[in-house]
Parts: structure tokens; C-alpha cells; sequence
């Protein structure tokens, strides 16, 4: 029975392309389009700063030769791409009974059960894709383990984060004097630089508290007036705390969880710019095949081999990503008190 995986229809690119097909639970972070997604063909990616200085001039009598102007520093980083690797397996007793011996319908009961799995695998996939995403806009991206440090931005580029306290238990706090800390700090990182929008991904307590303050509490109940004209039918369940604006800033409570961990711990809040080039990027480099050396490389592949004595399959799927913010001076941090 298991001879149909010798067909091309689970050949390497058939896999990876049903993988890629599979239906997967769409990731907030990655619906942003903040990322732009890149294949290459490398194991590592070689990110390049130029620190320019800006300095006032000193009036100078006519004639007078002025100081040279201090050269641009360049610093490169490389950062090494990393591998998820996910196994399953179909075994002959999953697919058994569902044909007579010797007919044709072997193709299309192992297929289904194969897609299922894949379904499966990819959507472990997108979810630690959605992991790395959070980390980059975090500026600490941390192992699927939730506490394994795979890079530090702020480290890596010698950088302290800026952190805002949100004192909303303080009868005298502003919220809009604290969101205008935050713009200003990313404004003095970003430079000449133009951006668009600033989006807040917060958690639970930072956003319950947020709501509840008396400077935005009758904005959030007009923005509720407002999403209430929605039929719930075509509303999305997941987004019902999704795309507040107040102050100027785009206010998003996060749903998501990993191994008990919170994608964003409940009593903070991430602040990153908007419409900025180049200020995300998510590389995937090839998968460690042979028929892959070389390649550009695609976000998950998929691959399949026969057990011995024709037991079962196992199912391979291996994504090896690099994401990560080129500016991390713009990552502000909030903290609820």
C-alpha cells in the first residue's frame, strides 16, 4: 500500500508546496505587514549601521578653514539564521480499511491523512513564526522554550530601551504626556527618517488599565459604539481588542500564549513606528537538503521518508528563519504602574 510515496505526488516539492497550501490560524503581528519577507540563499545575514553625526557649526571670521567634519563609523553584525525542525508520522494502521487491497484509492486516503498532518505541522510553524515576529518588535527574541536568549538587539547593537511608566493608578497621570514621550523618543531614533502610524501591542493589565483611565474611557466606548454596527457575524473573534486609536497611537490587546508564556507580558506594552523602510525583515534561508543547496530559501519546506519494513511514513517539516528589527532604537517599552 505505502508504494504511492514513491509517486511524485510526495516527492520534496510536492510536500513543500502542500505544506504551504495547508490552512493555518492567521497571526496578528504577521497580518501587519510589518515584515518585509525575503528568501536567501546564505546561512546568515550581515546587517550593516552607519552612525552618522549631526554637529552645530561655529561662526567662523571669512577665510577661515573650518574642522573637518567627523567621518560616518560602519559597523557590520552578522547574524546566523536559525532551524525549527518538526517530525510526525503516518502509519499503515492510520490508513487501514479505508480500501481493498491492490486498488487505486491508496493515493487519495494516505494524501488526506498526509495533509492532515501537514496542517498540523504548519501551523506550529506560523505559530513560532508569530513567536519571532514578537520578538523582534520586543527586541528580545527568545527560544520556543520562552526563556532561551537566541539575540538581544539591544546587545547586539550596545543600546539601552527606552521605557515609559504608565502611572495610571496616579490621579494625576496624562496618558497622552506619556504617549508623547514615546514619540518623541522614537522620533530622535528614527532621525530624518518618515514613518506613518505607531502601533502598541499590549498585554492584559496594560490594556484593561489603559481602557479604564478617565482620559480614554469615553474614547474606547465610542470606538465600541462604533465596531457595534459590525454584524457579529462578520466580525473576527480574535480582533474584537484589536485597533483602538487614541493619542495617535494604534492600541492592540494581544492574544497569544506559548508553552504557558505570554507573547507579551500582561503589565507591558510594545510601541514601534509604522511606514518605516526596511525597519523589519523576515529572512528564510534553504532547508539543510541536498536538493536545497543553494537555493533561495522559502519560509517551510516538507519532505517525507518510508520506515523500515514499510510501517509507515515519517513526515519532516523545517522552516529556518531570521527576524529581526534593524533599528531597535525605535522599540519603546511601557510598563504599567
Amino acid at each position: 500500500m505505502l508504494d504511492v510515496f514513491n509517486t511524485n505526488a510526495f516527492n520534496t516539492v510536492s510536500m513543500t508546496a502542500a505544506i504551504e497550501k495547508a490552512p493555518y490560524m492567521p497571526s496578528r503581528i504577521g497580518k501587519l505587514g510589518l515584515f518585509k519577507v525575503k528568501g536567501i540563499s546564505t546561512l546568515s545575514v550581515a546587517v550593516e549601521e552607519t552612525q552618522g553625526k549631526l554637529s552645530l557649526l561655529l561662526n567662523k571670521a571669512r577665510g577661515t578653514m573650518p574642522i573637518t567634519m567627523p567621518p560616518k563609523t560602519r559597523k557590520v553584525r552578522t547574524f546566523p539564521v536559525f532551524h525549527f525542525p518538526a517530525n510526525d508520522a503516518v502509519m499503515a494502521d492510520e490508513v487501514q480499511g479505508v480500501r481493498s487491497f491492490g486498488s487505486e484509492d491508496a493515493l487519495e486516503s494516505v494524501t488526506a491523512k498526509v495533509n492532515e498532518k501537514l496542517a498540523d505541522m504548519r501551523q506550529s510553524m506560523e505559530l513560532t513564526h508569530e513567536w519571532l515576529r514578537i520578538g523582534a518588535i520586543t527586541g528580545n527574541v527568545l527560544d520556543g522554550d520562552a526563556s532561551t536568549v537566541l539575540y538581544n538587539l539591544f546587545t547586539e547593537f550596545n543600546l539601552t530601551q527606552t521605557n515609559v511608566n504608565f502611572t495610571f493608578t496616579s490621579g494625576t497621570f496624562s496618558v497622552r504626556g506619556a504617549v508623547l514621550t514615546v514619540i518623541r523618543a522614537m522620533e530622535d531614533a528614527l532621525g530624518m527618517t518618515s514613518y506613518t502610524g505607531i502601533t502598541a501591542i499590549c498585554g492584559d493589565a496594560f490594556f484593561d488599565a489603559l481602557i479604564a483611565h478617565a482620559s480614554v474611557a469615553g474614547a474606547y466606548e465610542k470606538w465600541q459604539v462604533g465596531t457595534s454596527q459590525i454584524p457579529m457575524s462578520m466580525r473576527d473573534p480574535n480582533e474584537q481588542r484589536e485597533g483602538f486609536t487614541f493619542a495617535g497611537v494604534e492600541w492592540i490587546n494581544y492574544r497569544g500564549t506559548i508553552g504557558g508564556s505570554r507573547f507579551v507580558a500582561t503589565d507591558k506594552c510594545r510601541f514601534f513606528p509604522t511606514g518605516v523602510n526596511d525597519l523589519f525583515h523576515a529572512y528564510f534561508a534553504p532547508a539543510p537538503f541536498v536538493e536545497t543547496v543553494n537555493t533561495i530559501g522559502k519560509p517551510i519546506y516538507a519532505k517525507q521518508e518510508v520506515m523500515r519494513f514499510d510501517v509507515g511514513v515519517e513526515l519532516h517539516a523545517n522552516s529556518s528563519p531570521l527576524l529581526i528589527c534593524t533599528r531597535p532604537q525605535v522599540l519603546v517599552q511601557g510598563t504599567a504602574n
